[in-house]
């Protein structure tokens, strides 16, 4: 018997380099087969899913700075490398038999389709996985925020935001191994400890819009089906939870 859902509808933000694997640059074909392997397991489920995917694979913005390119400017920069792994994922999932279409918050007519959100649902609706690129479409705001944006307006149940770590924690987990990973905890608790989860313009749409977040890591075969079925995995991030 196939286990039931616990969500219908979710949107899944993936960050650029989650693409690039070990290689650090580009897209990792190894990579990018398990990604949409683990996305294929959900779409299987009935799930309607959309994904925000960021570009900070092929270019970051904020770094941009460093070199002397405006802000602004480097940031569209970084819209434009979304796009690329946009159309990437797109490309792998319809290989494997999984109708996907990709929306630009920045027109690229020829490559995607414009951001528009009532055609955006009518693709979950008939089943297809919808990919949005180009963040916000506006510089200033990350990925991060455009997955919170995009989450709230077409209605989605769970933000699930995979990273390379299996959760939220008390500390950085790399540095400092006395860390302890949070199963869940509140938005308030996130604020008063000061815990990187998301940037404050993200955090805010989901905390005001009582939009649930998952955070997990996708290097698990099957992490992703699980974060869909309701299961602990990472750190569930809401308006009232038990906190461990």
């Amino acid at each position: 018997m196939t286990a039931k859902p616990a969500f219908h509808r979710v949107l899944l933000k993936l960050s650029g380099e989650a693409l690039s694997g070990d290689q650090g640059f580009g897209i990792d074909t190894r990579i990018l087969g398990h990604i949409c392997r683990e996305i294929a397991s959900v779409a299987a489920l009935g799930v309607e899913l959309a994904i925000v995917v960021g570009g900070g694979n092929f270019f970051r913005g904020v770094q941009a700075q460093e070199s002397g390119i405006e802000r602004a400017t480097a940031d569209y920069m970084g819209m434009l490398a979304t796009v690329i792994n946009a159309i990437a994922i797109q490309q792998a999932l319809q290989k494997a038999g999984i109708e996907a279409r990709v929306q630009s918050a920045i027109p690229i007519s020829p490559v995607s389709e414009p951001y528009v959100r009532e055609r955006a649902i009518k693709h979950l609706r008939n089943g297809r996985v919808v990919i949005f690129a180009s963040g916000t479409g506006n510089p200033f705001f990350t990925t991060d925020t455009a997955a919170s944006l995009r989450a709230v307006e077409i209605g989605a149940e769970v933000l699930l935001k995979a990273t390379q770590v299996d959760g939220v924690y008390s500390a950085d987990p790399k540095r400092n191994p006395d860390a302890v990973r949070y199963h869940e905890i509140s938005y308030a608790d996130v604020l008063a400890r000061q815990l990187r989860v998301m940037d404050a313009t993200a955090f805010a749409l989901c905390r005001e819009n009582d939009l649930p977040l998952r955070v997990f890591t996708m290097s698990e075969p099957g992490n992703f089906k699980k974060a869909v079925l309701g299961e602990d995995v990472g750190t569930l991030v809401s308006n009232e939870v038990r906190n461990d």
